[in-house]
C-alpha cells in the first residue's frame, strides 16, 4: 500500500474534481482522533469546495454530550465515523456505551456513516432498526467480497438494510475489494444491480473514496463506473446520486 503512504491535501485532490466536473466534496475522517477531525475543520475553513465534513469523536465517551455541543458550532462538521471494520468484535456496534452515544447524534443534528465489512451487516442492520430517526448512510456499499465474487450473504442483509428508510448507501470503496489490477466494470454490475433496486436513486450517492482508491483506480474510472451504469437514468435521478442526495443527507446547501 505504499501509494498511500503520503500526505493528501485539498490542493492535491482539487484538480481531480475540476477534471471531473465535481463542484465540491465531503472529506471523511481517516483517523481516529479528535485532532485529525480539527484538521479537516480547517481545512474545510480555507477551501470552499469541502462542503462538509464527517470526523470522529469517542462515541463512547461520558464527555461525549459536552464534545457533541463542542463541536455543534462549525457548520461544516455534519457527521461522525468509527472505523468498526477494524473491530474485532463483529458485533461491535451493538455495545452498551456504542448504542449510548449513537442516541446522542440526533439531538445535535448529526448524522452517522457506517463502515463495514459485509460480515458486519447483521450486527449494522440491528443497530441501525434501534435508532429509527437518526440519519445513516453505509459506506463502501458494505464491502462485500467483490473479488471472490461473493454476493448472496451480502445481498440478504443489505435488503434489510434497505428496509430501514433512514438507512443511505454510498457508491464507493468497490474497486479495492475487487482484484485491484484486474478488474473490469461488470464486476460491479451485480452489486450495483441489487443497491439500485433496493434503496433506489432517492437514497444512493455516489463517493470516490480518495485517495484509498488509487490502490486500484483513479478519480475519473471511479466515477466512470457510476457514470456508466446509470447512463440510461432520466438526468433528475443521475443528479440525486452525483450530489443532490448527499447534500440532502448531509444538511448543505444544494
Amino acid at each position: 500500500m505504499a501509494a498511500l503512504k503520503r500526505d493528501y491535501l485539498p490542493e492535491h485532490l482539487l484538480p481531480e474534481l475540476q477534471l471531473n466536473q465535481v463542484a465540491g466534496c465531503i472529506a471523511v475522517q481517516a483517523d481516529q482522533s479528535e485532532d485529525e477531525t480539527m484538521l479537516l475543520v480547517d481545512l474545510a475553513q480555507r477551501y470552499s469546495f469541502i462542503r462538509g465534513i464527517v470526523g470522529w469523536v469517542d462515541l463512547r465517551s461520558h464527555r461525549l454530550p459536552e464534545r457533541l455541543k463542542f463541536f455543534s458550532q462549525f457548520e461544516k462538521l455534519r457527521g461522525f465515523r468509527h472505523i468498526v471494520q477494524s473491530e474485532s468484535d463483529e458485533r461491535f456496534l451493538l455495545q452498551k456505551d456504542f448504542l449510548r452515544g449513537i442516541a446522542e447524534l440526533r439531538a445535535f443534528g448529526f448524522t452517522y456513516d457506517i463502515l463495514i465489512y459485509a460480515r458486519q451487516l447483521p450486527a449494522a442492520v440491528e443497530f441501525a432498526a434501534r435508532f429509527p430517526e437518526q440519519k445513516f448512510v453505509v459506506d463502501h456499499i458494505a464491502k462485500p467480497e467483490i473479488k471472490a465474487k461473493e454476493i448472496a450473504g451480502w445481498e440478504r442483509w443489505m435488503r434489510r438494510m434497505a428496509a430501514l428508510p433512514n438507512v443511505y448507501c454510498k457508491l464507493s470503496g468497490m474497486v479495492t475489494e475487487a482484484e485491484w489490477t484486474r478488474w473490469r466494470p461488470s464486476d460491479f454490475a451485480p452489486y450495483l444491480d441489487v443497491v439500485f433496486e433496493c434503496f433506489g436513486s432517492d437514497r444512493l450517492m455516489f463517493g470516490s473514496d480518495w485517495p484509498v482508491c488509487l490502490l486500484a483506480g483513479s478519480y475519473c474510472q471511479v466515477k466512470e463506473i457510476i457514470a456508466d451504469y446509470t447512463n440510461a437514468l432520466p438526468q433528475h435521478e443521475k443528479d440525486k446520486i452525483f450530489g443532490l442526495n448527499a447534500a440532502k443527507f448531509y444538511g448543505l446547501a444544494a
